[in-house]
């Protein structure tokens, strides 16, 4: 899985902040690494010089295998909190989304059971 991070203008940290997001989102989604190809970050900040209780913003788009990209947003008060709430919502959506590829709806049916005797 190739992790990519962009920055705003308005987004500062350089180097170190790329690596420390490239890592958190790492380990967030480490378990569904065999499954997706990239995960781009983009890292915003909404209100520029103004700031605000929640002008920074994540958006992450992961590109599952052989599937449609998916993407996830968070806003929260700093570039840290907006990435990992970014990746925690990812990993909630991933769960979702390959849970209902290899899972039946509802499990084993009645079909399925032995009759009673």
């Amino acid at each position: 899985m190739q992790i990519q991070i962009n920055t705003g203008s308005g987004i500062h940290g350089g180097e170190d902040l790329n690596r420390w997001a490239e890592t958190e989102i790492a380990s967030v989604l480490e378990r569904f690494s065999d499954q997706l190809t990239r995960v781009e970050a983009h890292l915003t900040d909404q209100n520029g010089e103004k700031g605000g209780p929640e002008d920074k913003q994540c958006v992450l788009e992961a590109r599952p295998v052989g599937q449609h990209p998916v993407a996830a947003t968070h806003r929260a008060g700093s570039v840290e909190e907006a990435v990992r709430g970014a990746a925690d919502s990812m990993a909630h959506l991933l769960d979702s989304k390959f849970g209902r590829l290899h899972h039946a709806k509802g499990g084993e049916t009645i079909r399925h059971m032995p009759a009673p005797d």
